[in-house]
């Protein structure tokens, strides 16, 4: 594939960059949209809909930390499964999957609760098996993703490489939670609302599984040509690139950090703010009254954070290539860290929840320079490897921490919860500031 050359100064420009990718890059980027269009139209909402369905604050922590675990297992199977049987059939199948997933919590209020040997199975365990089936799609190919933009990029533009391809995704994380709150306005029952939302959604994982295995043909696909088990694994985790390490700490103790209460972000603006919205917006001289739940008026909030994300990160990409990678990821770093207990401290009103979010959206501007300090320091050839083995580890690292999140939330109070989770993320975010590298090319 030729070296991409083009500019990102802006979204328009990301997005004319991402065209200009080969077909089968495309084609795979595209059936990432719609599968990350159905996750994030439901999975922001799952703890609410876990709520209703008769789970506490520390069950919701649970379910965080089971999807934590998830993430840092799914890769390495993901890879194993698509060297045995092909890409193509690969991504079907893990399509199919994440699809079932959908339907399995679409149809969990129908179960309902039954016994088993004397034990009552709630129908918010139907949402811990969902997750199983539901993020297949999405923890599938992660470092096989990295490698292709690795393989298409010049070094000294990889920020920009990955603006372009991220830029495309994210429209999809701002879309979906828009369209959520759409439907979730339509009924006042919020469990009968967001299974309108889960219907869609399990829509979308059948055009996004029936569209990639019709257009997607890896036959000049060499990512992934082997998987020699534990002992791989063990050599990438010892051969890592010094240069990541102290990346992965810091990166390591934010994410942590963010992993205690992300979970929650819905609960502060549903059950403890319990803002919504009442206004009036006159067009061309016609009225309309708007009035929103606080779960719908919660989509609205991620299409604002969503947006500017979008806004900002090619041309935080730019900015890199002039001031460097690692002030523009320990920026994003900060955003992450101090975010949980600006949240948690914002006072009842929508228009301080949607400045809230607004800011939110800026930790999205260190994202691809992220992921160009991730991949630029692996060998040509292991970018996956590298970018496999560094998620697995953060990954591993991270699972606790929504079960943790989730005791203080039920056990001591929110507001301690979403400190102690600060106080973590600062910590992390110093500790790459002092320690972090910066990749040669951007130096």
């Amino acid at each position: 594939m030729a070296k991409e050359t083009a500019e990102a100064a802006g979204p328009i420009d990301a997005f004319r960059q991402f065209f200009a990718l080969q077909r089968d890059v495309l084609v795979l980027s595209l059936a990432m949209f719609a599968f990350s269009l159905g996750f994030q139209m439901t999975n922001r909402f799952l703890p609410e809909y876990m709520v209703a369905l008769g789970a506490t604050g520390f069950v919701v922590g649970l379910f965080g930390t089971f999807g934590n675990v998830i993430s840092a297992l799914y890769p390495y199977p993901g890879g194993a499964i698509s060297d045995r049987i092909g890409s193509r059939y690969a991504l079907t199948v893990f399509g199919v999957v994440s699809t079932i997933g959908f339907a399995v919590w679409l149809f969990a209020p129908t179960i309902g609760a039954f016994s088993v040997a004397g034990i009552t199975i709630e129908p918010w365990i139907w949402i811990f098996v969902g997750l199983l089936f539901a993020q297949a799609w999405k923890s599938f190919g992660l470092g096989a993703t990295f490698a292709v933009v690795k393989q298409a990029t010049d070094p000294s533009r990889l920020a920009a490489g990955f603006a372009s391809t991220e830029t495309f995704r994210r429209t999809a994380f701002l879309v979906g939670p828009v369209l959520a709150a759409i439907l979730i306005d339509l009924h006042p029952d919020f469990t009968v609302s967001f299974r309108y939302v889960l219907a869609v959604a399990v829509v979308f994982g059948v055009v996004g599984t029936v569209a990639q295995h019709l257009l997607y043909d890896a036959t000049a696909d060499t990512i992934g040509s082997s998987f020699e088990g534990i002992a791989r694994i063990r050599r990438d985790l010892r051969e890592m690139p010094d240069e990541l390490r102290p990346l992965l700490v810091g990166d390591t103790l934010v994410r942590f950090a963010n992993g205690m209460v992300y979970v929650f972000f819905v609960l502060v603006v549903t059950q403890i703010l319990q803002v919504g919205l009442e206004t009036t917006i006159a067009v061309g001289g016609f009225s309309y009254d708007v009035s929103l739940s606080p779960a719908a008026f919660f989509g609205y909030l991620l299409g604002v954070e969503m947006l500017i994300a979008l806004l900002v990160m090619a041309p935080a990409a730019k900015l890199a290539e002039s001031v460097g990678l690692k002030p523009v990821v320990a920026a994003g770093f900060a955003v992450y860290a101090i975010f949980p207990v600006v949240l948690i401290n914002t006072p009842a009103s929508a228009a301080a929840l949607i400045l809230v979010f607004a800011f939110s959206g800026v930790r999205f501007a260190g994202l691809p320079s992220h992921k160009a300090l991730i991949v630029g320091p692996a060998e040509s050839g292991a970018g996956g490897r590298v970018t496999g083995t560094y998620y697995l580890l953060r990954n591993a690292i991270v699972i606790p921490s929504a079960a943790i999140g989730g005791a203080l939330w039920e056990f001591v109070s929110p507001e301690v919860a979403f400190t102690i989770a600060a106080v973590i993320g600062v910590v992390g975010t110093g500790y790459f500031l002092v320690y972090g590298k910066e990749f040669e090319a951007y130096a």
